[in-house]
């Protein structure tokens, strides 16, 4: 059996530059992923090979970004019963608010997690956070993260703190 791992998935690779802030999350965590561009539009074939494929090599959290239409999340999560994770992507002139409505608006019984326009960084966090309800050891890498952003955030207060009281 091979370790459980996230495919990232993206309809153009106008996408990567966004979507690879999951895999940045990703490699933080310690997750193994694979990237890959296939269109819901214009390879469906292909799509659905790559979902298939991945699937039987344990991939476990699908992370798909789109933008406009945003089909692609919908599709890859039509296409299996993992856990999918859809990226709204901001490359229209609705400047992603279109891509987010079409990702939320899924059917009953194909849910799609959705994170922020362009929040492929929180996607990879959540993939991570998926992961790790059966990974102790990942749960723990996530909680050290978590320490580390507290820490981060109180050496910059130190920063900046000042009063004027008497």
């Amino acid at each position: 059996m091979t370790k459980p791992w996230v495919l990232i998935i993206m309809g153009s690779d106008s996408d990567a530059e966004t979507m690879s802030q999951a895999a940045a999350a990703l490699d933080e965590a310690g997750v193994p992923y694979s990237m890959t561009v296939a269109s819901a539009h214009r390879s469906p074939e292909r799509t659905k090979q790559i979902i298939n494929d991945s699937e039987r090599d344990g991939c476990q959290v699908f992370i798909a970004g789109a933008g406009m239409a945003a089909h692609l999340p919908g599709v890859v999560a039509s296409l299996t019963t993992k856990p999918v994770i859809g990226v709204p992507l901001s490359g229209s002139a609705l400047q992603g608010v279109d891509a987010l409505y079409a990702v939320v608006q899924m059917p009953p019984g194909i849910p799609v997690a959705t994170v922020a326009i362009g929040g492929a960084r929180n996607a990879g966090v959540l993939a991570a956070q998926i992961l790790a309800t059966s990974d102790a050891a990942l749960a723990e890498r996530l909680k050290q993260q978590r320490v580390s952003m507290a820490e981060a955030v109180a050496q910059k207060s130190k920063k900046v703190e000042r009063s004027t009281r008497t």
